[in-house]
């Protein structure tokens, strides 16, 4: 680039605003436009589809540029910020009207991925969330903000496995690593991934900035001390966030620790496996999520999808949940309180915009509804008898003098935007009501000085006018230039006319014009006043707040309960996983038909199922439901089910379906062992483990023994609450007397030529697996079909009358015996036969005795 001295001065000043943010966009503010110049202006016309233009020269060179209107800027922030930019906002901070020379600008703000405050930057019911990540012996420290709700929290894990775990639950919009050392594939493959110096994760900084921060002594408080980990995290976060913001955060007051003791583990694999709130297709309607979802504000639903992906083993907090829902159903009181919820708004993220002073009057407005509907809300849970409902009732609090000063103070229904007046209310301020008179009476004045200078002049064409640039001034036409009075002074020429302007006229439009910009002014710094005494009363109102959105949710488990039939859950300390009846929520939804319950009981004596039966006969969905019904009970929701009686869980782990991961470089049976191998090495006797199909991703001999050996451990050591869906019918002989396994299978019969599932489960194994009658389902081709069924009966008269019946799987060895059949006489010969002690003669005669058994 040219020296800066060759550039015009406004160049001049692009330039040095965007060598201090060289990695983002720079939006430069130039009148009513926001424009990008060079390399940044390619970059967003390729993005946003904007005309890139040449206009004017500087260094002798044309200047690309491409710009957006500035009252429609949001709408082009929030695609940059979903593409993963950041976009740094450089306005005009001086008075174009009082600067002399070129106005003063300078970057006000960075909007990233992570700390977008705007509403219309933001999804309603999805947190938008910074994360920064440390790593040291310890392990990791993780740090997220959730800048447009207010909250700062922290947590600190042990292994890689921990972190992605984490990083699937919270799906930070931006993440924060230092820039040393290789990390994860899984971290860097991320959406909005910042590499940061290593020095601003360092530990000692970093507590020193939340010490400043937070203004205490110590981190005691908040039960972070001995976690150098999250500390360095948090500090790198809180740094990123100040240096973006240039602002105060007066909304973050605290940090909170969470421990993973408290809540129900899910790996990211679980996570995925059970589609809580997304498929693996992109759709979010048919999943848990979407089903579960009833809630009529918006900070309710971002609160049930925390809920959602971290369920509670702690008792203490489930159980009043419950019981506020079953409070609710047996009065019917949901109703009414859902409908009260119909005029709340998204109160949790209006005070955050009033935190940082950037609320819009009719953020204010909603504020002001949803404060005076709180006494009607609070009559509603006064009779119901929950101690969790009183409390969350008393939390919401009166706000009597905050609603009264919003009422006074803003008009019923406010402009969109506050700076060009008519937010405050007739009747709040005394000067702001006579400024306004001025302006107001201003239009009959003029209609009483025309119909003066009329008569005067006696010229009936005679009018009064205004405009932005001349300001006020009487217009004649030409032809009537003799009649002009002598005190008319001449203001501007036009073609056919003259205007002219008279001292009377003249002190009239000073009057006028300084009492509209007196009254902007006033009731500019009354906004500011408004804004003022909200922040002085605003914790309360944070906790508010976060009682109407957790009430928001209840209500909404009612509904649900309600509508979808839905039972109350017992939570037990037994070790029992018992369920009647249950059904899985999101089939349930889409099916036209009625859906088909099963039971399920696992206990001490039985920790492990062996499922069988054919493909699409409802194994994966029995296993799933029974999962979604475990998750639904410990975040405090009614279930799927007559009944159910779970006892203590610990985690949900699940191996279910097929896929490679290319950015790991892993197979489809890489990843298959891979999920495996995590579920042995952490399942407990408290955890619930689907697992479906091991072993099916090589060769029948391998896959037969993996899947045994798998189900051998869980059943014997680990002694987890197991549901093990499988199409090696081999493994149905596991189920023996004091082994803690039972066979259920679920069934279907042939009917003519059509196949039909009858999806209920029943004790004991399948006798046959309906492969080639579901291939013939699938659309194969008939000969195809046909050629296979020959070939099974030939591999079943091999396999003998006794032997299991065949998969298809067990088409790929039509040679395999059944692992559990008799040895031959040939392993016998092998087994006695010690290769360390043959001479090379004797290896040799040895091989040609076994293949003489052989045949």
């Amino acid at each position: 680039m040219s020296s800066l001295d060759q550039h015009t001065p406004l160049m001049r000043q692009f330039f040095t605003a965007k060598a201090e943010h060289p990695d983002v966009l720079l939006f430069f503010r130039m009148g009513d436009f926001y424009e990008l110049f060079y390399d940044d202006a390619r970059k967003a016309a390729k993005l946003l589809d904007l005309t890139l233009t040449q206009r004017g020269q500087s260094a002798g060179q044309p200047i690309p540029m491409a710009g957006v209107p500035h009252h429609a800027y949001e709408g082009y922030l929030a695609r940059l910020v979903a593409l993963g930019e950041s976009v740094a906002i450089c306005e005009q901070v001086g008075d174009p009207a009082t600067s002399k020379g070129l106005v003063e600008r300078k970057v006000v703000r960075i909007v990233t991925p992570g700390t977008v405050t705007d509403e219309a930057l933001l999804q309603d019911r999805r947190d938008t969330l910074l994360m920064a990540v440390a790593r040291g012996k310890q392990g990791f420290g993780l740090a997220w903000a959730d800048l447009a709700g207010g909250r700062f929290q922290v947590a600190q894990v042990e292994n890689e496995d921990q972190l992605e775990a984490e990083l699937a639950r919270l799906e930070p919009a931006e993440l924060l690593l230092p820039d040393e050392g290789e990390w994860p594939a899984s971290l860097m493959t991320r959406n909005g991934v910042r590499r940061r110096a290593p020095w601003l994760f360092d530990v000692d900084s970093s507590r020193r900035k939340l010490l400043a921060f937070f203004n205490v002594h110590d981190l005691t408080g908040f039960g972070i001390d001995g976690l150098p980990m999250a500390i360095a995290a948090a500090g790198a976060l809180l740094g990123y966030v100040e240096e973006t913001q240039k602002q105060q955060l007066p909304h973050l007051t605290a940090i909170t620790l969470e421990t993973g003791d408290a809540a129900i583990a899910m790996n990211a694999a679980t996570r995925r496996h059970l589609e809580l709130d997304t498929r693996v297709d992109g759709d979010t309607k048919h999943t848990l999520l979407g089903v579960l979802d009833s809630t009529i504000t918006p900070m309710g639903g971002r609160l049930l999808r925390r809920w959602l992906h971290r369920p509670l083993r702690t008792r203490d907090t489930v159980e009043p949940r419950l019981h506020s829902v079953q409070m609710m159903l047996d009065a019917r009181s949901f109703e009414d309180l859902r409908e009260t919820f119909r005029g709340f708004g998204d109160v949790e993220r209006i005070l955050t915009r009033v935190a940082l002073r950037s609320a819009r009057p009719r953020d204010l407005s909603t504020l002001r509804d949803a404060l005076l509907k709180l006494p009607d809300l609070r009559a509603l849970l006064a009779p119901l008898d929950s101690p969790r409902l009183q409390w969350l009732s008393d939390t919401l609090g009166e706000h009597v003098g905050t609603a009264g000063l919003l009422q006074r103070a803003i008009i019923e229904q406010p402009p969109l935007l506050a700076r060009d007046g008519g937010v405050i209310k007739e009747g709040f301020d005394a000067e702001l009501d006579e400024l306004r008179r001025l302006s107001t009476n201003a239009d009959q004045f003029l209609i009483d000085l025309e119909a003066r200078e009329r008569e005067a002049t006696g010229i009936n064409t005679l009018k009064v006018g205004y405009n932005r640039v001349h300001g006020y001034y009487i217009e004649m036409g030409k032809m009537h230039a003799g009649k002009v009075p002598v005190h008319y002074t001449r203001r501007q020429t036009l073609a056919n006319a003259e205007r002219y302007i008279t001292e009377e006229l003249k002190s009239f439009e000073d009057k006028v014009l300084s009492a509209r910009e007196r009254s902007l002014a006033r009731e500019k710094g009354l906004y500011e006043d408004v804004l003022d005494a909200l922040n002085e009363d605003l914790q309360p109102l944070r906790q508010c707040a976060e009682a109407l959105a957790e009430l928001d949710v209840l209500c909404g488990f009612a509904e649900r309960a309600e509508a979808l039939d839905w039972s109350r859950p017992k939570l037990l300390s037994d070790a029992v996983l018992q369920i009647e009846g249950g059904r899985h929520p999101v089939v349930e939804a889409v099916r036209s038909e009625p859906f088909t319950p099963n039971d399920l009981m696992l206990d001490d004596a039985t920790r492990m199922l062996v499922i069988t039966g054919p493909n699409m006969g409802g194994k994966s969905t029995y296993m799933r439901q029974n999962a979604l019904i475990v998750l639904l009970a410990h975040i405090g929701s009614f279930v799927p089910a007559t009944r159910a009686e779970i006892g203590p869980i610990d985690r949900i782990l699940t191996r279910i379906g097929a896929g490679d991961d290319l950015a790991k470089g892993q197979s489809t049976f890489m990843v298959e062992m891979s999920e495996t191998s995590y579920i042995l090495h952490h399942a407990t006797s408290q955890s619930l483990v689907l697992m479906d199909e091991i072993g099916r991703g090589t060769s029948t001999y391998d896959g037969l023994a993996l899947a045994e050996a798998c189900a051998r451990h869980l059943a014997a050591s680990n002694r987890s609450y197991t549901l093990f869906a499988t199409h090696y019918f081999e493994l149905t002989a596991l189920a023996t007397t004091g082994s803690g396994i039972r066979n259920v299978h679920l069934d279907a019969v042939e009917h003519g030529d059509a196949l039909v599932f009858m999806h209920a489960v029943k004790d004991g194994p399948a006798d046959r697996s309906f492969g080639l009658q579901v291939a013939s389902l699938a659309g194969l081709p008939k000969p195809v079909v046909r050629e296979a069924r020959a070939r099974l009966a030939e591999l079943e008269q091999q396999g003998g009358a006794k032997s299991p019946p065949l998969t298809a799987q067990v088409l790929d060895s039509p040679q395999q015996i059944g692992l559990f059949a008799p040895p031959s006489a040939a392993m016998e010969a092998l087994a006695g036969i010690d290769p360390d002690e043959l001479t090379p003669k004797q290896a040799l005669e040895a091989l040609y005795r076994l293949k003489s058994l052989s045949n």
